[in-house]
């Protein structure tokens, strides 16, 4: 058997459709490539087709694919650490379902990363929308201030908490949706918090890789699209589980007084968006932000 390289993982759960058309995308993005690779994917129990999907797949051995069921919902990162125990590759490129890759971008990601590993501990390709348009995929870590800005000003959008840079650019974090490193490094810096089910486990994960002195780096000629939130149902899951990630990552890793400060920053927050739902008789917003106040 011909030695793996680089091992891909993806964590899959009900995304039958984004989890062929990104196995497709990996497959042609590495076609002739002299780069031996597996892709390994983890289904978290899918129900929508995905396991047939993924048990025709894998007599094809041009798929290059390696399937583990998991037999119920572990999370992404538990699903992650899973795979890297089963991983054969020095190397390995964590992928979100909902990506495809465009171009030659893995091999632009792994030639890169090898001519610079000594500096170069954690690598993010540059994620864009499905209009090609740049999706804010790295950041600050979360410090009050990042915080404020994340609930208060649209972080986001004035590129205050996340961003896309234009060159190649050494950051705090970088999206879990496409990260690339060494096996060893994944697993010195201890892998995925498992605690965390979903949203702000690549945060937790490099925040303790950068106590391990590991840098982080943003590549922005490899690049993928990006769909978003594939496996999330819904909108107000994905902003209670942030809450969640917000109040857990202070917990661990911030002092007391910090924490009585998020608290009050989540609570005027969800009070706010409350608030507004009652104005607007918005249920969505009534709903979302009655739990969200509850969780602070």
């Amino acid at each position: 058997m011909a030695k793996i390289d680089l091992s891909i993982v993806i964590i899959s759960y009900n995304t039958k459709n984004l989890l062929q058309n990104c196995i497709d995308s990996i497959n042609q993005s590495l076609w002739k490539s002299k780069i031996k690779y597996e892709i390994i994917v983890i289904d978290n129990n899918s129900q929508d087709g995905s396991q047939k999907l993924l048990k025709k797949l894998i007599k094809n051995k041009k798929n290059h694919l390696v399937y583990h069921q998991t037999g119920k919902n572990l999370g992404f990162g538990k699903g992650n650490n899973l795979a890297i125990i089963l991983a054969k590759g020095k190397y390995i490129l964590l992928l979100n379902s909902d990506i495809v890759v465009l171009n030659r971008s893995i091999e632009k990601l792994y030639y890169f990363y090898l001519k610079n590993e000594k500096k170069v501990h954690f690598l993010g390709g540059k994620l864009l929308n499905k209009d090609l348009t740049p999706q804010p995929s790295v950041g600050h870590f979360f410090t009050l201030p990042v915080v404020f800005g994340t609930l208060f000003l649209k972080g986001d959008y004035w590129g205050l908490t996340r961003f896309s840079p234009n060159k190649i650019t050494q950051v705090d974090w970088i999206s879990g949706a496409c990260i690339f490193t060494k096996k060893i490094l994944y697993q010195k810096v201890g892998g995925f918090d498992e605690n965390i089910f979903m949203y702000m486990e690549e945060v937790d994960f490099l925040y303790r890789a950068k106590k391990f002195g590991y840098n982080t780096y943003f590549f922005n000629q490899a690049q993928f699209i990006h769909y978003g939130s594939g496996s999330s149902a819904g909108r107000t899951f994905p902003i209670l589980q942030v809450y969640q990630g917000f109040l857990y990552f202070y917990k661990k890793h911030y002092s007391f007084f910090n924490l009585l400060i998020l608290r009050l920053l989540l609570k005027i927050k969800a009070l706010i968006a409350y608030l507004i739902g009652k104005i607007r008789n918005n249920n969505y917003l009534l709903e979302t932000y009655e739990k969200a106040f509850r969780i602070s």
